[in-house]
């Protein structure tokens, strides 16, 4: 009888483990090679919602859903977008994100503001998702790695662009491919075709300069025009919001993928990075 028990408890625990590893969605998110356009159910909430995950869910496995859900938690300190700001002389210094952002219970930045800009926000989903994945205590991280995070320095002045992997997010140009990509090898460049809800997309506009978003999808607006959507901090949302632009506006786009979380704890502080990358044409 006793050995009856333990082959039951045995098979239910191993019932237990595979139903959890089916629910883990610890691997690269896939996608079929064609473009994602969006239905106007999608949308239809607008610009401040933290529904992302349940809408978007449907299109996307793998990493990218942890992605979904950070938006969803950052996007619910600031219903109403909280505010854009961008002074890289102002006194307080600008503040990337508008409320004080850790990863593994480590304080990378403390806000001096509440309001926040694009590469801030796409890079505060960066860290919500690691905390996700990660479960802000399942791995120790290197001092010199988690310092190389940091969004500010140790006295709270503001860290300069290409100063470690923070500088390297938010420099001019393509600062997805520089951070994730070159630097830590977290990330993978995709196509414009291959896009998913999740990955993360640097913009380069036909005039002015460019945007660091979380995309969301392809769509065609009312005017018979097809867009982009996504995820950021603009103007146009007051701070934390979706947008929807038509891609008429977009000169070049650089998309990247989450695909190897695990070199968080592995990467180089010190490798060099080539910021001469040209990035690709949406041909949709």
């Amino acid at each position: 009888m006793q050995y009856l028990k333990l082959i039951i408890v045995t098979f239910a625990i191993f019932i237990n483990i595979s139903a959890q590893s089916k629910d883990d969605n610890f691997f690269e998110t896939k996608d079929d090679s064609t473009w994602l356009v969006l239905n106007n159910s999608d949308v239809s909430l607008g610009k401040y919602h933290t529904k992302h995950y349940e809408i978007f869910k449907k299109y996307v496995n793998g990493y990218n859903t942890y992605i979904l859900k950070a938006i969803d938690s950052i996007q619910a300190k600031a219903m109403d977008g909280g505010g854009y700001f961008i002074g890289i002389k102002s006194n307080p210094p600008e503040s990337p994100i508008g409320y004080n952002l850790s990863l593994f219970n480590v304080e990378l930045l403390k806000a001096p503001r509440k309001t926040s800009y694009c590469s801030g926000s796409s890079y505060s989903v960066f860290i919500e998702t690691l905390n996700l994945i990660f479960n802000n205590k399942s791995r120790k991280l290197s001092f010199e790695r988690l310092e190389s995070l940091r969004m500010q320095e140790p006295d709270g002045s503001r860290r300069e662009d290409n100063v470690k992997f923070w500088g390297k997010w938010n420099a001019d140009g393509y600062g997805n491919n520089f951070a994730l990509v070159q630097y830590s090898g977290m990330g993978k460049r995709i196509k414009p075709v291959n896009a998913r809800p999740g990955d993360f997309l640097n913009i380069s506009w036909k005039k002015g300069g460019g945007h660091s978003v979380v995309f969301l999808g392809w769509y065609v607006n009312n005017n018979n025009e097809k867009c982009v959507v996504y995820w950021s901090s603009q103007k146009r949302t007051n701070g934390l919001g979706n947008d929807i632009v038509p891609i008429k506006k977009i000169k070049e786009v650089m998309f990247v993928r989450l695909a190897y979380p695990e070199k968080l704890f592995q990467f180089d502080v010190n490798k060099t990075i080539n910021t001469k990358v040209k990035g690709d044409i949406i041909d949709w």
